[in-house]
């Protein structure tokens, strides 16, 4: 399984300063080193952490793969066009919230998303859509012809230790996903404690966890906090 290392949180530490550190282009490396598959960052609108001249940096520095996470604004979209990362995932995204509350909105038509995914598709960028685990949403998503989504693991990491049923609404919907031919991402609050029984999930090729890796890096530094993580990930055992 592969295991994407979001850094937008170092950037927001960053940016509590106004300043120049810590690096993102720093920690992505070190991240790499540690054996991340591939760094992930989100340029949101309101460039609350991570900024244009980020992503550019670690478009030419990231030496595995560039995940970009945008909302489906023209805009960002065209610069996501212009920078060319490997893969795009699509989230949703709201000025007020403190972060990505949940999965795209599918139902109905909707043009902007519809414009989106052909725009980056067109820049030849891999397109992967960040959507809850519904069946229906999953068989939108498929509608879409993206080759990829990531399942919204919020519901699961706020309940995971009274109940199983969000794990198991995560297995039926990589099960699903996988049968329509997309290649099934996951993430959202996944953490040391809780990342397992998400990565024992046998249609799971790919995780993106970076809260967490983060905060722990504060205590443990960045390469050490991402093994530990790629350590739990593949030690996970599968069913």
């Amino acid at each position: 399984m592969r295991l994407y290392v979001n850094i937008d949180h170092v950037a927001t530490l960053r940016e509590a300063r106004r300043t120049d550190e810590p690096n993102p282009v720093q920690a992505a490396a070190a991240a790499e080193r540690a054996g991340a598959d591939g760094i992930t960052v989100h340029l949101r609108e309101d460039r609350r952490h991570i900024q244009d001249a980020d992503v550019r940096a670690l478009a030419a520095s990231v030496r595995t793969v560039l995940n970009l996470e945008l909302g489906a604004a023209p805009e960002i979209a065209r610069i996501a066009a212009r920078i060319a990362p490997f893969q795009a995932t699509l989230v949703p995204e709201r000025r007020q919230e403190i972060t990505t509350e949940g999965g795209l909105a599918l139902q109905g038509p909707n043009r902007k998303i519809g414009a989106a995914v052909r725009d980056l598709k067109r820049a030849g960028i891999r397109v992967s859509l960040f959507i809850d685990p519904e069946r229906a949403t999953i068989d939108r998503a498929a509608e879409l012809e993206v080759p990829a989504i990531e399942l919204h693991t919020g519901r699961y990491a706020r309940t995971w230790r009274k109940s199983d049923a969000a794990l198991r609404a995560l297995e039926r919907a990589a099960a699903h996903g996988h049968a329509r031919g997309l290649a099934v991402h996951a993430g959202h609050g996944l953490t040391y404690e809780n990342v397992q029984p998400v990565a024992a999930i046998p249609e799971i090729e790919e995780l993106n966890i970076g809260h967490s890796i983060v905060s722990n890096a504060v205590f443990w530094g960045m390469e050490e906090a991402v093994r530990r993580m790629r350590q739990l990930v593949d030690e996970a055992p599968k069913a």
